[in-house]
């Protein structure tokens, strides 16, 4: 079934003059939305400048996109020492990226980057700040305080967020993903997954848990034993985090190199996952997507999208529950058209508000 996306145009009026707009994107998941408002503002007159680390996912990501981000330090999932010394290089390179004041930006734009904060902070540079992780409270103390708008679905609560220091919130009726799932030109060539059409269906995709975050309680097997049991029901696509598992076994493909997983899972016969974003970008494009939980607390965004008639389903921790549903749910698609054009996108609401703190 071919979705058909809602409009993306922006409701605000023109800006009085062109802005330079640093956006600055942590994960894949965070060029992509950067992308998307980047786009717009270009549309708009503003000049924009996009930075990325190195990540599993970044580089790559923006390469099949197009889009030119600036590579600066690297992401290191270890411990709490390498964390802390590889973001504060990355914070000192920023900053001197944009010592000269002539090159500095008016407004900063991140989805909880804590060296954007940090430097735009620093920097005398208004900060607009995405997010939809109240669990992730760490990156949230060094993000949320320095940030002059939080923006933020409204399935999330409030209280968080004022709790780590938030001074002003601004709340939208949809998820962050309603702003690239379906967008044009968010995804990668589709020759990029021909390699796809070689595997017997069903084609079930599988997501190993965050591990490296520093919210993350599980030590990351949780998703590849789930993924060898699947394999009874289909052929089992695993998109590891950080590393690559050293067996493979039969029915179960490891990918090699840059898959996305936006592409991948509009084509998927069903998605399991801990709940991430590479679900929720699933379920909005039609796909059954089982969400396993390990956290020890709600992820509202995936809650909200239930509510609203997306096919997105916890079961689990136990392989016999998701193995049950996983029978139930396979091969399914859902027409979520119309559940789309009742949400909102966030991108023009980001735009308007990055327009509005340029304007001070």
């Amino acid at each position: 079934m071919a979705l058909s996306p809602p409009s993306f145009k922006s409701t605000a009026s023109s800006p009085s003059r062109g802005m330079r707009i640093w956006l600055d994107a942590c994960t894949g998941k965070h060029v992509r939305y950067a992308t998307a408002i980047a786009r717009e503002l270009r549309a708009r007159g503003h000049e924009v400048v996009l930075t990325t680390r190195e990540h599993p996912d970044t580089v790559a990501l923006a390469k099949a996109l197009g889009e030119d981000f600036i590579v600066v330090g690297r992401y290191s999932p270890g411990d709490r020492t390498s964390k802390l010394v590889e973001s504060a290089r990355r914070t000192v390179l920023l900053a001197e990226m944009f010592a000269d004041e002539a090159h500095r930006p008016d407004v900063a734009i991140c989805h909880q980057s804590v060296e954007l904060c940090r430097v735009a902070f620093g920097l005398g540079v208004p900060v607009l700040c995405t997010s939809d992780s109240p669990h992730a409270r760490a990156v949230g103390r060094l993000t949320i305080p320095l940030a002059d708008v939080v923006v933020l679905s409204a399935a999330l609560p409030e209280e968080p967020y004022r709790a780590m220091g938030a001074r002003r919130i601004v709340r939208f009726q949809g998820v962050d993903e309603v702003a690239w799932a379906l967008r044009p030109g968010l995804k990668a060539p589709e020759e990029t997954l021909a390699w796809l059409e070689e595997l017997e269906r069903p084609v079930i995709v599988v997501r190993e848990e965050e591990y490296g975050a520093a919210y993350s309680r599980s030590p990351g097997r949780l998703m590849w034993g789930l993924a060898r049991a699947l394999s009874t029901l289909g052929t089992v696509v695993f998109l590891p985090r950080y590393e690559r598992p050293k067996e493979c076994p039969e029915g179960v493909v490891i990918p090699s190199g840059f898959v996305d997983g936006l592409l991948l899972v509009s084509k998927a016969d069903l998605v399991v996952g801990a709940g991430g974003t590479l679900c929720r970008e699933a379920a909005l494009q039609g796909t059954p997507t089982i969400v396993v939980p390990y956290l020890d607390q709600p992820i509202y965004v995936n809650a909200f999208l239930a509510e609203r008639g997306f096919p997105i389903f916890e079961a689990g921790p136990e392989p016999g529950d998701v193995l049950r549903r996983a029978e139930e749910l396979v091969g399914r698609r859902w027409d979520v058209r119309e559940a789309l054009g009742r949400l909102e996108d966030p991108v023009a609401l980001i735009i308007r508000l990055a327009e509005e703190l340029g304007q001070r």
